[in-house]
């Protein structure tokens, strides 16, 4: 990808983090901030709409920089792993949302608690990173894109998420989540265009070097 492409990348990245950021932010906290909007206090809404703004790109930023970081693992794993790469993935995959579940457990849940509630958060992790990682791999037209796409929705998520986890601050809890799924999201399925882009403009400036080239 080229310099100018990696930008266009990030900034898009950033605003769709900004924009959930913000809903999610009023969504969760509506019982908060809901006495703004009723007694039309423009100027407080204001100001937390641009906490929230601040939140969201945050949240953004720490997205694309775990997507990278998940692209460098990946070349990694499959130069170490070769084709076990994928089965590897698998395993990490199930040992981290068991993780999740076990360990948040055994730290936050109070005495006589159903473990239920932590399985369906798993769960839903599960689920949303399935959807994206069949749509990644419809996208590509190549079902080995399937397992990567997964690892990433789960794993990275999770990894990107730990901050919020360690709290177990339940208003953090989905207002970290929901940007950072939506991002990585969006990453995953978008890069393609981006790269494909890039190529298109480096064969552009190749040819036009080119023509010039002869022209002199």
């Amino acid at each position: 990808m080229n310099f100018r492409n990696w930008v266009r990348f990030y900034f898009h990245t950033l605003l769709i983090g900004i924009g959930i950021g913000v809903v999610t932010g009023f969504a969760v906290r509506w019982n908060d901030y809901k006495h703004l909007f009723y007694n039309l206090e423009f100027s407080e809404i204001g100001m937390t709409t641009l906490w929230f703004i601040g939140i969201g790109a945050i949240f953004a930023t720490l997205s694309q920089m775990g997507y990278f970081a998940y692209l460098t693992v990946h070349r990694f794993g499959l130069g170490f792993f070769r084709s076990l790469w994928n089965p590897v993935q698998v395993v990490v995959i199930a040992f981290v949302l068991f993780d999740l579940v076990y360990l948040r457990y055994n730290a936050f849940a109070n005495e006589g608690e159903s473990i239920w509630a932590y399985v369906l958060i798993a769960l839903f992790l599960f689920l949303i990173g399935t959807v994206i990682a069949y749509l990644k791999a419809k996208q590509s037209n190549n079902r080995k894109t399937f397992i990567p796409a997964l690892f990433f929705m789960v794993c990275a998520t999770i990894l990107e998420w730990v901050p919020v986890l360690r709290t177990n601050a339940q208003d953090w809890f989905y207002l970290m989540l929901i940007p950072l799924l939506v991002c990585n999201a969006y990453q995953l399925l978008s890069l393609p265009k981006y790269l494909e882009q890039s190529k298109k403009e480096r064969m552009e400036l190749k040819k036009r070097k080119e023509q010039e080239a002869v022209a002199k």
